[in-house]
């Protein structure tokens, strides 16, 4: 990759992570429009402001951080203004706090969609032919459409990878071969197996990784296939961003696993290149860019303090015992959570940069 193209892709990326937090910020402010809010700010990135321009209302910054945006509600404010923020019926404030996530999922959901159509084809899970070396053929047949591993319903081949790759019910370490519990769909009925996959010993967290020795069949591309395709795209992607939470939290995965602005703009301008140079690989960066704006949108509705899900759960408090927590108050909650999200944020995107620097070998 030529230092141009290494740039042009940077670049490329920066543009579209900032298209992907600038959706988020429209949809708080086209709804708090939509119910007469005062808008003090709207601003992308975060820090200190790069330059800012005054309204009558509202003032537009852009800001040298980018790792964020903000539509600033006064939400945390007591005032007498009608047109505040914490004047507003409960309900309004609802819709305003979770529409910057829902404008992301429903970006995702299209970005999906263009996924799907710059694919040459739209892969099943329905199972095609075998490799010659193939070993899941002594459970599994040609036309077989898998439908579970290991408790886990498949709706994408994206699904069947990473059950493969994560979840073997056991593992034959003197045969070399990894053991899944799985359900297909066999001549109308559902059968469950018990498929073999050769395995072999790598530096991993399960101790193997699985060669997927078949095909699956593709599916003729109509608008409502795209759409029914586009659909399980999403649903998978928001699934994985659960399990990757779940993980994170049972100590599965570490700080050191966590990637920041960096490691994102870093990954995604490598996708880019990749789709240069193939366009076949388009519909890869595309999915990382769908994985992404779900990731922000479903990540921004956790009942974390200074994000959107906490506002909610304070909005949802209020409605339930018809009196609001006072201002100052739920404004400490936030700022402390946002304290320590911003010291989070230091200690990945300062791990991004070891890895940029000095890459794992």
């Amino acid at each position: 990759m030529d230092i141009l193209s290494n740039i042009l892709n940077v670049l490329i990326t920066i543009i579209v992570f900032f298209t992907i937090i600038l959706i988020h910020e429209l949809g708080h402010f086209l709804t708090a429009k939509a119910f007469r809010m005062k808008i003090y700010e709207f601003s992308i990135g975060m820090g200190p402001r790069l330059f800012s321009k005054k309204t009558r209302t509202t003032t537009w910054s852009f800001k040298l951080l980018p790792i964020g945006g903000a539509v600033q509600l006064g939400e945390d404010l007591e005032s007498d203004d009608p047109n505040d923020f914490r004047q507003k019926p409960v309900w309004q404030r609802m819709i305003v706090i979770v529409a910057g996530a829902v404008m992301n999922l429903i970006l995702g959901f299209a970005v999906c969609i263009v996924s799907i159509c710059a694919d040459s084809s739209i892969a099943t899970t329905r199972l095609s032919e075998f490799y010659d070396t193939a070993v899941s053929v002594q459970a599994l047949m040609p036309e077989d459409e898998i439908v579970e591993i290991n408790g886990m319903p498949i709706w994408t081949t994206t699904d069947i990878s990473y059950c493969l790759q994560n979840k073997a019910a056991r593992y034959d370490e003197q045969q070399g071969v990894a053991y899944f519990d799985m359900k297909v769909k066999r001549n109308g009925e559902t059968v469950a197996l018990t498929v073999p996959f050769a395995a072999v010993t790598a530096d991993n967290r399960n101790g193997y990784s699985v060669t997927i020795d078949f095909k699956v069949w593709a599916e003729r591309k109509d608008v409502f296939t795209v759409v029914g395709a586009a659909g399980k795209m999403f649903l998978t992607e928001a699934r994985l961003i659960w399990i990757s939470l779940s993980d994170l939290i049972t100590g599965t995965y570490g700080l050191n696993d966590l990637s920041g602005p960096v490691g994102v703009v870093s990954t995604m301008a490598s996708a880019l290149e990749q789709s240069r140079l193939n366009i076949m690989s388009l519909s890869s960066f595309l999915t990382l860019v769908a994985l992404i704006t779900i990731n922000l949108g479903i990540f921004n509705l956790l009942p974390i303090p200074a994000l959107d899900g906490a506002r909610f759960v304070f909005l949802l408090i209020e409605a339930i015992r018809r009196k609001p927590i006072p201002a100052e108050k739920e404004g400490w909650v936030h700022f402390i959570g946002f304290a320590a999200l911003m010291i989070l944020m230091l200690i990945v995107t300062f791990n991004d940069i070891v890895k940029l620097i000095a890459p794992p070998q």
